[in-house]
């Protein structure tokens, strides 16, 4: 599971995020729907940046080794406002 905690000033949330979730969210993001929807909302910006198109087979190795290495800290960050950001396995 992968697990977000956000402390801001008093106040601190931890947000879960279980395994079949992210595997969710990782289909729809390589689907051909949303990377339309996503390049076609950066053209109304006026912007010429496109974004690529990610495949599932690609992006299914990264979801596998997201299970085996429990505990890893992957995002720790600290803000001069003192708002902390920590995202671990």
């Amino acid at each position: 599971m992968l697990k977000v905690r956000v402390k801001v000033k008093d106040k601190k949330f931890t947000v879960p995020v279980p395994y079949p979730v992210l595997n969710i969210v990782s289909t729809v993001i390589t689907s051909k729907r949303f990377n339309r929807f996503v390049n076609q909302a950066i053209e109304r910006d006026g912007r010429k940046f496109v974004v690529p198109q990610i495949e599932r087979k690609d992006l299914k190795p990264l979801l596998k080794a997201l299970v085996k290495h429990k505990g890893l800290t992957l995002v720790d960050t600290k803000l001069n406002d003192g708002t902390e950001v920590t995202v671990k396995l």
